[in-house]
């Protein structure tokens, strides 16, 4: 095969949802933005720490001491709803989870379940059988919590589980997990030293062998 395509073999797949399957990157910037100038925090710097963390979370983090957080978050989660429409799948995400048996692949994501519904649907990306989303454990991501959980539930060990992840707190959560993390997209930290990485799943495929293992082709970058 030549050097730039990524080969994997593996027993389920997890993955991560905004930035990893879905672009919602306009939808969530004009929400947290709204959120940022609502309680004089600067956008920027907000922008920079929410992403792949529970909506919760970030509120109780950036908001003075007696916020109501549950109904700011019931606000912010109601507004990406109803904005679900504009979001759009990452390039060859649709045609690759399609491939991939519904067996052996989860979306495992800081959304509420409801948002990652209306995300998937907007995007035009089946969704797997599977989800674990923010309401299902009790620590949310660089916790490895909800990785553990979807590998469980797909009743592989995490070493026979691969996670696609484009965030620091998702990437750090795979690995915090003992799972292998295929970076998607541009970030690069600490964490990301030695990962494969992809910015699509263009030209993606994968095959299930006689022992029902996934074997998986994928074009890599960087």
């Amino acid at each position: 095969m030549p050097s730039d395509v990524l080969q994997l073999t593996a027993r389920a797949l997890l993955f991560d949802m905004d930035g990893t399957l879905v672009d919602s990157t306009e939808v969530v910037e004009v929400a947290w933005t709204r959120f940022a100038e609502r309680f004089g925090i600067d956008p920027a710097e907000l922008l920079s720490a929410v992403h792949g963390i529970r909506a919760e979370e970030s509120i109780r983090r950036w908001t003075p001491s007696g916020t109501d957080v549950a109904t700011v978050a019931e606000e912010l989660n109601a507004f990406e709803i109803q904005e679900a429409g504009q979001t759009r799948a990452v390039d060859g995400a649709s045609e690759f989870l399609d491939a991939v048996p519904l067996a052996a692949h989860a979306l495992v994501t800081s959304a509420t379940l409801p948002l990652a519904v209306a995300r998937m649907k907007g995007a035009g990306i089946r969704l797997p059988q599977l989800v674990v989303s923010a309401e299902d454990v009790p620590r949310g991501k660089p916790a490895p919590d909800v990785y553990l959980l979807a590998a469980e539930l797909l009743g592989v060990t995490p070493g026979d589980a691969v996670v696609f992840e484009d965030a620091e707190a998702g990437i750090r959560a795979g690995l915090a997990a003992g799972m292998r993390v295929v970076v998607v997209g541009s970030h690069t930290s600490e964490s990301t030293a030695g990962l494969p990485r992809i910015t699509s799943y263009s030209g993606a495929s994968v095959d299930v062998d006689g022992n029902g293992a996934l074997r998986i082709r994928l074009r890599a970058t960087g």
